[in-house]
């Protein structure tokens, strides 16, 4: 089937509709100025290299979006509908993947759509692992900065939080640093802190639809074991990493115990998991915010910026900039 570009304006969802189709996917698929076409061909094979929009993309700016990144559509390759949202994925082929993908997630980010231009991406419906950060990530806060607004130095500790996010101070040391102003805080503040922490959008249906598949889900984070602990219970996950905020007679002593969960540790963390349960490394993922995610991030098949810093976005396989952690679902192949 061909069609002139007077359906530009139409998103997929709704060219499809309009056009309805039963040729069975793979199927050929060429959009440009001047026409769109859409036919069966038995010789196509399925890629490797995937971009993947929702429905509600207009092709107009699925034109733009293939002249920007410098690649070109070749088939469409899958429709899924994944937690009430139906996304298309598509095989491509381009001159420089890396270079396309940067390409692709500026132009994501500025027209304020998600996107993903993915390679071997992990199947959805096989076993897998996905080990997230804590703050900013599975939840809203930064809990570290609340805990310090309770303790009267809040200002003082989220501008050190910032610069370590950003990956313009040691993790390590930063983190002592914040903490030591929490000396002599009552214990109660914590129990504050976490009765009211705000999940992160999306959360849950996340974890919901990876544990049909038989999924272990992880957090690995820089925060605190109580807050971590916290939210094993409350979601199942499998297993958590953190620090321990050291405790004496209901107060706070501003010290971490044992050794801090550096951007390392959270590596080894997914290394260590994919281990215990046995998950091909094919089948990991790693999403985070912050640059002491970056080494987590690159330790898996796949690492996922959320709602992140520059610095993290410019090295991630992929990102989310909008959408709640459930877009995540769609990113799967």
């Amino acid at each position: 089937m061909s069609f002139s570009t007077n359906v530009l304006p139409l998103s997929l969802e709704s060219y499809f509709a309009t056009n309805p189709t039963d040729l069975e996917l793979p199927v050929a698929f060429a959009l440009n100025e001047d026409a769109l076409t859409v036919s069966s061909d038995k010789n196509i094979k399925p890629s490797c290299v995937e971009l993947v929009v929702f429905a509600d993309l207009s092709l107009a700016n699925l034109l733009a979006l293939q002249h920007h990144c410098q690649l070109n559509i070749e088939m469409l390759q899958a429709i899924n509908t994944r937690n009430k949202q139906t996304s298309y994925r598509f095989g491509i082929c381009c001159d420089d993947f890396i270079s396309a993908r940067k390409a692709l997630a500026d132009f994501a980010l500025a027209q304020k759509f998600e996107a993903a231009l993915v390679k071997n991406a992990p199947s959805l419906a096989q076993p897998g692992l996905l080990v997230m950060d804590m703050d900013s990530t599975t939840i809203e806060i930064e809990c570290i900065d609340e805990i310090a607004k309770l303790a009267g130095v809040g200002e003082q500790v989220a501008a050190v939080t910032e610069l370590a996010m950003q990956g313009e101070l040691d993790f390590a040391q930063s983190l002592h640093q914040r903490v030591a102003t929490l000396a002599n805080a009552p214990e109660q503040i914590l129990a504050d802190v976490a009765k009211n922490i705000p999940l992160m959008a999306g959360l849950e249906p996340l974890i919901t639809e990876l544990k049909k598949h038989n999924w272990r889900i992880a957090v690995a984070s820089g925060g605190f074991t109580y807050f971590a602990d916290h939210l094993k219970t409350l979601l199942a996950l499998d297993d958590t990493f953190a620090n321990v905020l050291e405790i004496i007679d209901g107060k706070l002593t501003g010290k971490v115990l044992g050794s801090v969960v550096d951007a390392q540790v959270k590596a080894d963390s997914l290394n260590l998991l994919a281990e215990k349960y046995q998950i091909p490394a094919s089948q990991t993922v790693a999403m985070g915010d912050g640059a002491n995610d970056l080494v987590m991030m690159a330790a898996a098949s796949f690492g996922v910026a959320f709602h992140a810093k520059p610095i993290v976005l410019a090295q991630a396989d992929t990102s989310i900039n909008q959408q709640g952690l459930d877009c995540l679902l769609h990113w799967l192949a």
